[in-house]
């Protein structure tokens, strides 16, 4: 059955035994943080609830009347469960968020996530620092896949569609590059190499999920009208398409934040593509119709904090708007 209304709200009661424990409505009312015209309202309003006279006011401070006294000792179980209750639901927030479960595809995993989990210790609380993190690094495809199955409670991708069910926020921006090896004779073409030439051209590429890859394959049918060729080769991860490429192997369009080392250290050649854009959107994923809770909230914070600290050329800051759905 439904709670009486006279005693569903218990600060009323909880205010009273405050009053019978210090004596005084003004310091009942500083130990719950509200000023002490608003505790006497609080006390008039329980009284007339009740019909009962429950305290008495005098100079000297504030005693509880014969049927006040009975009512706090009646009240102080109710009081006591309802804190009972406070601190089980506390502790299953805390069991629930000292688990972060997150889907990162491979670039994001690799190149940006570490220090957003680094940045997320350093600033979460003692209870927060405890959480186990659980990363499974995938393409953009899986990684929409085990965001919407529950498997992951936040995702990080790189491809331009997002599947209905997601909810998606930009937490930065990156440049696809076109990247040699030294020997290639694209590497010595200043003037660069456009999109129809690339188009025909079997890269060393990933697989087919990857949001690398599909990104590059629709903006050369949307923005040049242009088929890609098939890659001449597939690998799973960019560290093999890398070292393909260093030996000769092709051409490859990858994350400029995955070939920043190689480009500095000379064992491959970046090379201008014209024709396209190659900029490109880095999203936070997660449950359409879901709050981000705990260290997944935290976690996004971070990274779409980190993204507007990046300088200009890198990656950039989100904007506060929802990311376009796919059509």
């Amino acid at each position: 059955m439904p709670l009486p209304s006279r005693v569903s709200d218990l600060v009323g009661f909880d205010l009273l035994l405050s009053v019978a424990r210090l004596g005084s409505l003004g310091r009942a009312a500083a130990d719950h943080g509200i000023s002490q015209p608003a505790a006497s309202a609080r006390v008039r309003l329980l009284e007339g609830q009740l019909g009962l006279a429950l305290i008495e006011r005098s100079p000297r401070g504030s005693v509880l009347t014969p049927a006040g006294a009975l009512v706090a000792g009646w009240a102080q179980v109710a009081v006591d469960a309802a804190a009972a209750l406070e601190a089980g639901v506390t502790a299953l927030r805390l069991e629930r968020d000292s688990r972060l479960k997150i889907a990162a595809s491979m670039t994001v995993a690799e190149y940006l996530l570490p220090a957003w989990l680094a940045a997320l210790r350093a600033a979460a609380p003692v209870a927060a620092r405890a959480a186990t993190v659980a990363l499974a690094a995938v393409n953009s495809a899986e990684v929409a896949q085990a965001v919407l199955a529950g498997d992951a409670d936040i995702g990080f991708v790189e491809g331009p569609a997002i599947p209905d069910g997601l909810h998606a926020e930009p937490v930065g921006r990156d440049a696809l590059t076109l990247v040699v090896a030294p020997a290639h004779p694209w590497a010595r073409r200043r003037s660069g190499v456009p999109a129809a030439e690339l188009a025909r051209t079997a890269l060393v590429s990933r697989e087919a999920g990857s949001g690398t890859r599909r990104f590059l394959e629709q903006a050369l049918h949307a923005q040049a009208g242009l088929q890609p060729a098939p890659p001449q080769a597939e690998l799973s991860s960019t560290t093999a398409i890398k070292a393909a490429v260093a030996t000769g192997a092709g051409p490859a369009v990858l994350s400029s934040l995955a070939v920043a080392a190689e480009l500095a250290a000379g064992t491959l050649r970046a090379v201008p593509v014209t024709g396209i854009d190659l900029n490109r959107t880095l999203r936070v994923v997660w449950s359409e119709g879901r709050r981000l809770t705990g260290p997944a909230r935290d976690l996004y914070a971070i990274a779409a904090d980190g993204a507007r600290r990046q300088a200009p050329g890198a990656v950039s800051g989100p904007r506060a708007h929802r990311a376009p759905r796919r059509s």
